[in-house]
């Protein structure tokens, strides 16, 4: 894949390697100081993202930092939902305080006691539910069900957010419908995880991730 530009001159399209340096300047002159950890974690994910086959736009890379910078609170690294073991009851078949909770778990596939807590939220972009780890688990080649902890390995949660974020898995919209050939809308963006929910900061985060990318191709 050739290097293209935009009508400004940036580049877009890419065969990718992204320059560590310039990336990690850029980045602390946008956001402040990093440590180690989170050096780290943001090293898997460019690691990632020059291995990715089915984004070239560097705005949809941009705009996947941007909503893991804030869906991790900044530590760059797939996590666990928080919560109790009694908290993620709600989420059970068997275990739900109320009738209609227990139907919205086996309506989501969670049909034996135990999995209210067993398929919690996961990953960079949590994911929740049996049949969401079930399909996103046939789609990348997985076994989530069985193993939902591989959900945090880095390089399988980042694979779970891109392909869930490319083909509008979380909530119907996909990253095309919002950064593409023909604009750029990195707030409504925000509709393909969550509504509109801290949709300007996260858009103010791609803003400044697109240019730390841009600066390091």
């Amino acid at each position: 894949m050739a290097e293209q530009f935009d009508k400004d001159g940036n580049p877009i399209n890419t065969v990718r390697s992204f320059n560590r340096e310039k990336f990690f300047q850029a980045y602390r002159a946008a956001f402040g100081a990093l440590n180690s950890a989170q050096v780290s974690g943001l090293e898997s994910l460019l690691e990632s993202m020059e291995a990715e086959q089915n984004i070239s736009n560097l705005k949809q890379f941009a705009y996947m930092l941007a909503t893991l910078k804030h869906e991790t609170a900044n530590t760059f690294r797939p996590i666990t939902e928080l919560g109790s073991v009694n908290y993620f009851n709600r989420y059970d078949p068997i275990l739900a305080d109320t009738a209609a909770r227990r139907a919205t778990a086996r309506a989501n596939g969670n049909l034996a006691r135990g999995d209210g807590y067993k398929y919690r939220g996961r990953g960079y972009v949590q994911i929740t539910w049996k049949n969401n780890y079930k399909k996103l688990g046939d789609a990348l080649g997985y076994d989530l069900v069985d193993l939902p902890d591989e959900a945090l390995n880095p390089a399988i949660a980042y694979k779970i957010m891109s392909y869930g974020m490319r083909k509008g898995i979380f909530t119907g919209k996909k990253l095309s419908d919002y950064l593409n050939d023909a604009g750029t809308d990195y707030v409504n963006a925000r509709r393909i995880i969550n509504g509109t929910d801290q949709a300007e900061k996260i858009a103010g985060y791609a803003e400044k991730f697109e240019k730390a990318l841009k600066a390091a191709v």
